[in-house]
């Protein structure tokens, strides 16, 4: 490594990562995407409505993580929101970060709390693997219409 080039550690990337998710540019969040990965959210396929939660799929590009992030911008309260951020673990080019997103759901105005776990790899100073874990069951509730 030549003198002048900066190192960027998982930690760093994942930081970054998670202040941009916090300032809501799409457009930026995404530059710290790879331009092709592994972005997948642990949601039972077939039980969810597509049409209430289109930001939750699958996704393998740069500008699927952009779309991504301005879908879910599009479907909440804007102001309404706040993630805790209780832990991140690092082993390597793996991070862990635990903690509780809070959002209202635009379309019926209500508030939902959903514990999350984000499974993150970094390679090149990039993020290749973004993989969900959260409370879908509560996010799901937040967004159906009977309320049920």
């Amino acid at each position: 490594m030549s003198m002048g080039t900066p190192v960027t550690t998982t930690r760093e990337v994942v930081e970054e990562l998670l202040r941009r998710i916090g300032e809501g540019d799409p457009e930026r969040i995404a530059a710290l995407y790879a331009e092709r990965g592994d972005w997948k959210l642990d949601w039972p396929e077939a039980e969810h409505g597509r049409a209430a939660t289109p930001w939750i799929r699958h996704r393998t590009t740069r500008a699927d993580a952009a779309e991504h992030y301005r879908q879910l911008a599009a479907h909440h309260v804007p102001g309404a929101a706040a993630t805790v951020i209780e832990t991140i673990l690092v082993d390597g080019a793996d991070a862990v970060v635990l903690g509780e997103i809070r959002q209202t759901a635009r379309p019926t105005g209500r508030a939902y709390r959903a514990r999350f776990a984000l499974h993150l790899t970094v390679e090149g100073g990039l993020v290749t693997r973004h993989h969900v874990y959260e409370d879908s069951l509560a996010v799901a509730r937040a967004f159906d219409p009977d309320g049920a």
